[in-house]
């Protein structure tokens, strides 16, 4: 399966950090991981949230990534708002389980700067 993933400087920072092969750890205040179904949610998330987040240093970044079939179907798909808006939450602790199953490695396809 084909995923994407927003995320700010800092995300990115430590991505590359890995050799683009994984995401890090969630934030104690970050109970899911959510990787999102289509480039366009991802890049409304980036554009409208990270490019207005001090957190994320003013910048949104778009991941591309794939996910072993077998292991993905195991969570639900969850829409969240207009059709599109469709994401998997993925449990913080089974993020490490979960990046042992990207296939490759994770691209940038998209990058955003607040103007």
């Amino acid at each position: 399966m084909i995923l994407y993933r927003p995320v700010g400087q800092k995300e990115y920072e430590l991505i590359k950090q890995s050799d683009f092969i994984e995401f890090p750890p969630r934030l104690p205040e970050q109970p899911i991981f959510y990787p999102v179904l289509t480039q366009k949610y991802a890049e409304e998330i980036a554009l409208k949230w990270n490019t207005k987040d001090k957190n994320s240093d003013n910048t949104g970044y778009v991941t591309k990534f794939e996910v072993d079939d077998n292991y993905i179907s195991q969570f639900e798909i969850q829409r969240v708002g207009a059709e599109y808006h469709r994401e998997l939450w993925i449990p913080a602790e089974q993020l490490s389980e979960f990046n042992h199953h990207i296939i490759g490695k994770i691209e940038i396809v998209k990058k955003f700067v607040e103007d």
